[in-house]
This record gives C-alpha cells, sequence and structure tokens, in this order.
C-alpha cells in the first residue's frame, strides 16, 4: 500500500518506520519541506521518499496526519480528497491555542479535522499511545495478549482499512465507534488516552460490544 505521512516528528516517524517495516511504500512530509527529511528517508531505504505536503496527500490510498492539531486548518483539503486520512492528531490547548467548541465540549477534534477536509474519508487511530510504545509494544507479552489501538470512523469500509494497518504494526485493533463518541472518548484526558491497555480492557474502558 501507498501511504503519505503527512508530520514526521515522534508519532510519524515511529509509524513510517512501522509501515516501512510492514512492506508499505511512505511519502514523508513535514512543515520545513523535503529537503528536511532525505535523512529519515534514507534510513528507511527504497520504501520511503521526502515529498511536499500536498505530494503526500495524494500519494496513496492512506494519508496519515500527525501534526500538531493547531495546524489542522494548513491541510490541503483538495489533495486529500477520496484519502483515507488517519487523524493522529490531540489537542492540547497550551501548545494549539483555545478552540472554544472543544473547551466546551460541544465537538471533538477529530471532526473538525474531518469538517476541515470533508472529502477524505477519516479515522481517528494512534492518537492513544506514546511514540515509544507504538514502537515497542507491538506484539509485546506474546500471542494470547496484545496492546489494543482504540479505532473510530464514521465510515466503515475506511475503519476496517485502517484497522488492518493496526494488525499488520502487531496490536489489536478495538472499534470505538463514530467520529463523534470515539474520538471523544480517545482525547486526552479520557480513560484510554495513554493508558496502554491490552484489548479486552480497552473494549471494557470504551463500554464498546465491539
Amino acid at each position: 500500500m501507498r501511504i503519505g505521512i503527512i508530520g514526521t516528528g515522534q508519532v510519524g516517524s515511529t509509524l513510517a518506520r512501522k509501515f516501512v517495516a510492514a512492506g508499505h511504500q511512505v511519502a514523508l512530509a513535514n512543515s520545513r519541506g523535503p529537503q528536511t527529511l532525505h535523512g529519515l528517508a534514507e534510513e528507511l531505504g527504497n520504501h520511503a521518499h521526502p515529498a511536499s505536503v500536498p505530494e503526500a496527500a495524494r500519494y496513496g490510498e492512506v494519508a496519515v496526519v500527525a501534526i500538531p492539531f493547531g495546524r489542522y486548518p494548513q491541510l490541503p483539503a483538495p489533495d486529500l480528497a477520496g484519502r483515507v486520512l488517519v487523524d493522529c492528531t490531540n489537542y492540547y490547548p497550551d501548545r494549539d491555542g483555545h478552540f472554544a467548541d472543544l473547551d466546551d465540549g460541544r465537538t471533538t477534534s477529530t471532526e473538525l479535522v474531518a469538517a476541515h477536509v470533508p472529502g477524505a474519508r477519516v479515522v481517528k487511530a494512534f492518537n492513544t499511545m506514546a511514540a515509544e510504545h507504538l514502537n515497542d509494544y507491538g506484539h509485546c507479552g506474546g500471542a494470547e495478549m496484545l496492546y489494543g489501538i482504540p479505532v473510530s470512523a464514521d465510515d466503515d469500509q475506511a475503519k476496517r482499512t485502517v484497522m488492518d494497518l493496526v494488525e499488520e504494526l502487531g496490536f489489536d485493533p478495538v472499534d470505538a465507534g463514530g467520529l463523534a463518541g470515539g474520538g471523544r472518548a480517545q482525547q486526552p484526558g479520557s480513560q484510554v488516552y495513554l493508558a496502554d491497555l491490552p484489548s479486552d480492557e480497552l473494549r471494557a474502558r470504551l463500554g464498546t460490544p465491539f
């Protein structure tokens, strides 16, 4: 699969390494430009290359967004049309500035992202586990115990695509429902955020029957 990754901080670069190890082709982009990504691309080998943000957005079926949430209005919405967009962002007011609708609980950060990219099929995933644990915890604990990764979306096919990616990285995808309820359950301060839970316990905390 061809995957564009927008944002190459800790989470974005970790996912790039994991996706390449799983055999995917990756386009890497950040706000500083492709010229800053040659080192990471060389580390990842022939399966990765630097790109501009619009190029990464258009690169493949899936685009991963791992940027500070406050920069989501800079995402190139037309270039993301038709893509499965994996939203890894988290809202931190001290870093991102205050968004009244989020502070008042009227919506969720991932719903704001989805509203900005109406042509994309948005899936919330890979936002509840620290980057070093995403790197280290896949298949950790033996075959009978896998760490769970919650996945939320309103598009069932897009959700299935991302759940398959979660499985490839050695985690158990847990269906957290739609963007509204699931996005709220996954956000900072929730019972599952940074909790690093086995999948059965994650399902219990989410309160989902899936």
